[in-house]
């Protein structure tokens, strides 16, 4: 990528957040209506005051266990998509029996895995399970897919060093799909804590980000503050995937 579709790239993301800004102005003006669309101003002064204010011990505790559940969803399917994914890269009937396993978790619906975890399991131990669920199928076709691209581009290459399989995929394999695979984790990141904090909400688990959002929707109809921690878990997702950015670019620089 040139330096000029890196400076167009910076201006359209630039002018895709104003353009969101402005939507949300002119929608404000347009309903009029607190209950409904909170102003910019007092969803910023809310979400300083959730940061800094009287709330803030109680919204920091929240914020910690639900990103403590998220980085723990994230963690175990990332290990169980990375070895399962290598398992299936070098016998086939382990992808092929995979196969419609990674299917049907992509296709179940959250909502009705959220009930049921909820009848087998609490709701600190359901948010994890479900984000776990939904984050597995992502990382074991992400990983899997990279590896195979892997393999087509330098396979030839790699066979030619008279090596063990152990070798191959720890010297080779895997260092070369990790640059594709580390941009993708700051986006799976985003997606588990999204998906934590949907469980949390559905689940009524207490001290979270969800039974925050969940309280501020239907018990004191607060909108601003429900904004609020919408905005803070969005910035949450973006830091997230700007680090794992970070490191992909990283990896690239060591590798050459």
């Amino acid at each position: 990528m040139t330096k000029r579709d890196k400076l167009f790239n910076c201006i359209a993301s630039v002018l895709a957040l104003g353009a969101i800004w402005l939507a949300w102005i002119i929608a404000y003006f347009a309903v009029k209506n607190d209950t409904v669309i909170p102003s910019v101003g007092d969803t910023f002064a809310e979400m300083g005051r959730l940061l800094f204010g009287q709330e803030r011990a109680a919204f920091w505790r929240a914020f910690g266990n639900t990103l403590l559940r998220a980085v723990e969803a994230f963690a175990l399917s990332f290990a169980l998509g990375l070895v399962l994914a290598l398992f299936a890269f070098f016998v086939k009937y382990v992808r092929a029996f995979f196969a419609p396993i990674v299917s049907v978790l992509r296709t179940v619906p959250t909502l009705a895995l959220v009930l049921i975890l909820l009848l087998w399991t609490s709701p600190f131990a359901a948010t994890v399970i479900i984000a776990l669920l939904v984050l597995f199928p992502v990382f074991y076709v992400s990983i899997l897919s990279a590896l195979d691209e892997v393999r087509e581009e330098h396979g030839e290459t790699v066979r030619s060093f008279c090596v063990s399989p152990l070798r191959q995929t720890l010297w080779m394999y895997l260092p070369l799909a990790a640059p594709p695979v580390l941009k993708q984790m700051g986006a799976d990141l985003s997606l588990g804590l999204k998906v934590t904090v949907s469980g949390e909400v559905l689940a009524l688990t207490a001290e979270s980000l969800g039974r925050m959002m969940q309280y501020a929707a239907t018990m004191l109809i607060d909108m601003p503050q429900l904004m609020a921690l919408t905005l803070l878990t969005v910035a949450t997702g973006f830091f997230f995937e700007g680090i794992f950015w970070l490191l992909s670019k990283a990896v690239v620089r060591w590798r050459t």
